[in-house]
């Protein structure tokens, strides 16, 4: 399984293709972008789906472009289904970024799997940064949204935000094996390994309970 990065809008924010034996998903479509779709057609790939790890502006600014150019159907958490319509809840208004209403096709939820190309990607609730954040866990990686970056972590300061609750969620990514290349919502890559050594939020909690 092969992950792709773009960056897409002015928040930099990391759109990835996942991708397996024909098959794909998007996610975090932050903005409209043609180099995805002629990724897509060069590898003559099917999109199964088109997913956000959270419900803010600058990760679902895109959804309903992509779901018009790609037919595939909309997934998120159900605790952030709501964002995708809720200027109060997404932030687009405050970030100066439109982001036109969509609706999700199917729920999340955690443990639930997503087939690509006959590999799986498992979902794993992460939340914290908003109420129905997800982490995608595939073989060998982590796509975590905006809950685990680089040396950093997510903003806790967001409606519905919580930041006991992503502790909890930072925890649990630091459970998984320490050679797990971690793609985050913003920024360079990382792996597990490298944040329990050098990250001071997982530093700091990944003995706690």
């Amino acid at each position: 399984m092969q992950v792709e990065l773009f960056r897409v809008n002015t928040f930099g924010v990391n759109c990835y293709v996942v991708y397996h034996q024909g098959e794909a998903v998007i996610v975090d479509p932050g903005g409209r972008s043609e180099a995805v779709l002629a990724f897509l057609e060069r590898e003559a790939l099917k999109v199964l789906a088109i997913i956000n790890t959270h419900g803010h502006a600058d990760h679902i600014a895109g959804n309903t472009w992509f779901v018009e150019k790609t037919g595939a159907p909309l997934l998120i958490h159900e605790a952030d289904a709501k964002y995708l319509s809720d200027p109060a809840l997404h932030l687009g208004p405050q970030i100066h970024l439109d982001v036109p209403d969509s609706k999700a096709d199917q729920w999340l939820a955690d443990g639930d799997v997503i087939k690509v190309g006959g590999e799986s990607i498992t979902v794993m609730h992460t939340p914290g940064h908003s109420g129905g954040g997800i982490s995608l866990f595939g073989p060998g990686f982590v796509l975590s949204g905006d809950t685990l970056f680089k040396e950093s972590v997510g903003r806790w300061d967001f409606p519905e935000s919580d930041e006991m609750e992503l502790q909890r969620s930072l925890l649990r990514l630091s459970k998984l094996p320490p050679e797990t290349v971690v793609y985050p919502g913003h920024g360079p890559s990382s792996t597990i390994a490298h944040e329990l050594r050098t990250n001071p939020f997982l530093t700091s909690i990944k003995d706690v309970e």
